[in-house]
């Protein structure tokens, strides 16, 4: 018994020392796996962190540069553009000036009197003194008339028919439009010629023919 109990403990012994070989070896590969690892991440060179820094240094720069392009484009607009506001507010007043002048020339009671005509001298001197203004501060009107219909420029409010004019050139002003440096202040409101239709060319034709009779 005691023989049997020898050789039972021996066979568990050397399973034992099969078992602590085993993980041993195993170890011992995980500690190899680990040093392949570590010797694959190798460590930037002094001159590859040079070169990285010197990266990070000239994107910065650059931002910077970007960043002062940007504030001095705001400040310049400021400074060309910061009457805009104040300026188109300012425009009623020729429009006023002109309104007074067609109140005046319509009333019937002041029509061909003396007091009429220096009243519409001084008005138009008032409006020149303001435009003449206005153009010292690069507000400046826009040509309208006889000029094709520019959509940057003008707006289109009536169509009048004229067989005189190339379809789409500005024969009347309705109110004047007005730019700051390179910038529409307002559109000139405007209308444009368009052709005669058929039916009023016979109409004409009829009305001259009963004329000619």
């Amino acid at each position: 018994m005691e023989k049997e109990e020898n050789q039972n403990s021996t066979s568990i012994d050397q399973d034992q020392d099969k078992v602590n070989e085993t993980e041993n070896t195993d170890e011992n590969l995980n500690i190899e796996n680990n040093k392949d690892a570590k010797e694959d991440v190798k460590e930037p060179t002094l001159e590859e962190k040079i070169t990285e820094l010197e990266d990070k240094v000239a994107r910065t720069f650059a931002e910077m540069e970007n960043q002062r392009r940007r504030f001095e484009k705001e400040k310049e607009d400021a400074f060309e553009y910061g009457g805009y506001s104040f300026a188109k507010e300012a425009l009623t007043l020729i429009d006023n000036l002109d309104r007074s002048k067609q109140v005046l020339e319509s009333d019937d009671k002041l029509k061909e009197t003396e007091a009429l005509k220096k009243t519409l001298e001084h008005l138009d001197i008032i409006k020149k003194d303001l435009i003449s203004i206005f153009e010292k501060n690069n507000i400046k009107p826009i040509d309208s008339l006889n000029k094709k219909l520019d959509p940057n420029f003008h707006q289109a409010m009536i169509e009048i028919e004229d067989d005189t004019k190339e379809p789409g050139t500005i024969i009347q002003e309705i109110q004047k439009g007005f730019t700051i440096k390179d910038r529409l202040l307002r559109p000139s409101l405007v209308g444009v010629s368009k052709k005669v239709t058929k039916k009023e060319e016979k109409a004409e034709e009829k009305q001259e023919n009963l004329e000619n009779k």
